[in-house]
C-alpha cells in the first residue's frame, strides 16, 4: 500500500468512526445513496415555500423583501430556503449524527403566512419565529420540553396536524382557482365560495391543476420516491406546453385604461409558465437578517404576540418529536425504551433550526419526515444528511427556476400534502366525546375561519371546559389551564380593550 492509499484508508477510517457507519451496519455508498433519496424526496420545499410565504402580503400590504408584487419575493425566498435547509441539514448530520434532514416546515409556513403576518409586518412575524426557536432551545437545555409534551393530550396534538392539513389543502384549491369567492356574495348569499369562477370549471390553467392533482395522487399512491417533486416538475412542463400553444396569459394582466386591473378569470395565477431569462444565477440572499425580535409586541400587544409564539412553537414542538421517533424506528435506531440515543443533540440542532429559519426569513425549519426515504435506501448515519445538505446548497443557484411555476402546477402538491397530514385522524378516538369534540373543533375551525390559531384555541378551551364540567380535574394538566386562559384572553381581546377603555 502506497502513502496515498494509506492516507485514504485512514480518512475512511476516521469518517467511519465519527459517523459510526460500520457500527450501524451501513456503508459510505449507502449513506450517499440515502442522502440523494432524501434530497429528491423533499426538494419540493424549495418551490413550495416561496409560493406560500412569498406570495402573501403582510398587514402593511408588503411582501417579503419589501416587494409590492407577489411574485417579486419568490426567487429571494427560494434561495434563502435552500441555503438555510442546506446548512441546518449538514449541522444535523455532523452534530446529531443521524440521517435526519431539515427545511422550512410545511404547516409552519402556513401558520406564519396566514395567521401571523396578516396582523403585522413580515419582519415582526419572522422575529416571532426566532423567539419561538430560542424558547424551544431553552426547553431542550432545561429538560422542560418533555413536560410540555406530556401536558397536551395526544388527541389534540393529532387534531392540530389534521387541521393544518385541511387548511393547506384549502389554500391549494383556492390558490389554483378551483375554489373561488362568489363575486358580490356578501349580503346576497350565505355561501361564500363556489367551484371555479362561475360555479363550474373552465380554462386551461384549471385543466393543468386537475391533471397535476391526479398525477401527484397517483405517484403518491404508488409510493414513488420523490412523488411530490416529480408531480410539480411534470405539471410545470405540461403548463409550459399549454401556454406555448394556447397563449393563456396571466390572471391579472395589469392596469387597464381606467387604471383598474384587467382580470382574465381563466388566466394563470401568480406566474405565467415560460422560461426565465436565466436558469442559473448567483443567489440573492438579501432576506437574511430581515427580522424584528420584539416588533410584534409593539404591533399586536404582548398577549397576542405570546400566543403567536406559542402557536408556532406548539406545531414545531410536536412535529419534531413525532418525526424523530418515526424515522428512528424505521431505521432500527431506537433503544428498548423507544428512545433515540443522543436525541438531545438532535433536538438542539432542530431548535436552532427554528430560530435560523426566522433569521433567514424562510419560516421555522424543522426535521422532515421525508428523511425516511433515505433510511429506506439504507442510510443510518449523519453522513447521509451531509450529502442532502450539500445538494440543497447547490440548489440555491437554480432559484430563478421557481419563477416558471404557476400556482396551478404547485398547488396539487399542497392538496396531497394536506391529505398526508390528515391521515393522522385515525389516531383520534371519536367515541370519547371528551377529546373528540375539542379535536373536531380544532380540525374544522382552521379551514373554516382561515386561521390555525383559532382552531387550536377553540380546541384547547373546549377540552378544559368539558373536562372541568365533567369534574375530571385530575385529567387537566396545569399547563392546559394556563393555555386555555391565554386563548380566552386572545379571543376576547377586543371586548377587553373596550371594557378597559384601551385603544
Amino acid at each position: 500500500m502506497n502513502a496515498q492509499q494509506a492516507q485514504a484508508a485512514e480518512t475512511r477510517s476516521g469518517l467511519d468512526k465519527y459517523f459510526k457507519i460500520t457500527e450501524r451496519g451501513s456503508t459510505v455508498a449507502r449513506e450517499v445513496r440515502g442522502g440523494l433519496a432524501t434530497f429528491f424526496t423533499m426538494a419540493y420545499i424549495v418551490v413550495l415555500n416561496p409560493l406560500i410565504i412569498g406570495t402573501v402580503a403582510d398587514a402593511d400590504g408588503q411582501f417579503l423583501g419589501d416587494s409590492t408584487q407577489p411574485g417579486g419575493a419568490i426567487p429571494l425566498v427560494a434561495a434563502a430556503t435552500a441555503l438555510i435547509a442546506g446548512l441546518l441539514t449538514i449541522a444535523m448530520g455532523v452534530i446529531g449524527r443521524y440521517p435526519l434532514a431539515m427545511a422550512a416546515g410545511l404547516g409552519l409556513n402556513a401558520v406564519l403566512a396566514f395567521s401571523v403576518a396578516s396582523g403585522m409586518s413580515w419582519e415582526d412575524a419572522m422575529g416571532i419565529v426566532v423567539l419561538e426557536g430560542l424558547i424551544i432551545l431553552l426547553l431542550v437545555l432545561t429538560g422542560f420540553r418533555t413536560a410540555v409534551f406530556h401536558a397536551i393530550p395526544p388527541e389534540l396534538k393529532t387534531a392540530i396536524a389534521v387541521g393544518i392539513g385541511l387548511f393547506i389543502a384549502l389554500i391549494g384549491f383556492v390558490d389554483a382557482g378551483f375554489v373561488r369567492r362568489i363575486p358580490g356574495a356578501e349580503g346576497e348569499s350565505t355561501v361564500p365560495v363556489q367551484l371555479g369562477a362561475t360555479g363550474s370549471l373552465s380554462g386551461w390553467p384549471t385543466l393543468v391543476f386537475c391533471v397535476g392533482l391526479l398525477l401527484t395522487a397517483f405517484l403518491v399512491a404508488r409510493r414513488v420516491k420523490g412523488a411530490i417533486l416529480i408531480g410539480i416538475v411534470a405539471t410545470t412542463v405540461f403548463a409550459m406546453i399549454v401556454e406555448a400553444f394556447a397563449k393563456v396569459g396571466p390572471f391579472n394582466a395589469g392596469p387597464g385604461p381606467d387604471g383598474k386591473p384587467v382580470i382574465n378569470p381563466d388566466g394563470w395565477q401568480l406566474n405565467v409558465p415560460t422560461l426565465p431569462d436565466e436558469v442559473v444565477s448567483v443567489p440573492d440572499l438579501s432576506l437574511l437578517g430581515e427580522f424584528s425580535l420584539f416588533g410584534s409586541f409593539e404591533r399586536v400587544g404582548v398577549v397576542a404576540a405570546l400566543l403567536f409564539v406559542f402557536t408556532i412553537m406548539l406545531a414545531d414542538f410536536f412535529d419534531t418529536m413525532g418525526t424523530v421517533v418515526g424515522v428512528g424506528a424505521e431505521a432500527g435506531l431506537l433503544d428498548k425504551q423507544g428512545n433515540l440515543p443522543g436525541v438531545r443533540n438532535v433536538l438542539i440542532v432542530d431548535s436552532i433550526g427554528a430560530a435560523a429559519g426566522g433569521a433567514g426569513s424562510v419560516s421555522s425549519n424543522t426535521t422532515y419526515i421525508e428523511s425516511a426515504a433515505g433510511v429506506a435506501e439504507g442510510a443510518r448515519t449523519g453522513l447521509a444528511s451531509v450529502v442532502t445538505g450539500a445538494l440543497f446548497l447547490v440548489a440555491m443557484f437554480f432559484s430563478p427556476l421557481v419563477t416558471i411555476v404557476p400556482f396551478e402546477a404547485a398547488t396539487p402538491a399542497l392538496v396531497v400534502v394536506g391529505f398526508l397530514m390528515m391521515t393522522q385522524i385515525r389516531n383520534i378516538d371519536f367515541s370519547d366525546y371528551d377529546v373528540a369534540i375539542p379535536s373536531f373543533l380544532t380540525i374544522v375551525l382552521m379551514p373554516f375561519t382561515y386561521s390555525i390559531t383559532a382552531g387550536i384555541g377553540a380546541g384547547f378551551i373546549a377540552y378544559v371546559v368539558i373536562k372541568a364540567a365533567r369534574r375530571r380535574f385530575a385529567e387537566i394538566h396545569p399547563l392546559m389551564w394556563l393555555i386555555a386562559v391565554l386563548f380566552v384572553i386572545y379571543f376576547a381581546l377586543d371586548p377587553i380593550k373596550e371594557l378597559l377603555n384601551v385603544v
